[in-house]
């Protein structure tokens, strides 16, 4: 997911985005500790994921 896709979403549809990434970590690293996850490299992408949400929240939320 580009910054951009995020930054053109509004503060909602970015909250439950990131509800939905944060569930998704879980479980991998439910999976990945498990030994059932051989892509353990998709932990790193949900993680970065979810920072690119949290950049975008902070900024909406500094220009209110």
């Amino acid at each position: 997911m580009d910054y951009s896709e995020i930054t053109k979403q509004s503060e909602k549809e970015l909250n439950e985005l990131l509800a939905q990434k944060n569930g998704e970590l879980k479980d991998l690293r439910f999976s990945a500790h498990s030994g059932q996850l051989k892509q353990v490299h998709k932990i790193k992408l949900v993680k970065r994921n979810i920072a690119k949400i949290l950049t975008s929240l902070t900024t909406l939320k500094t220009k209110k």
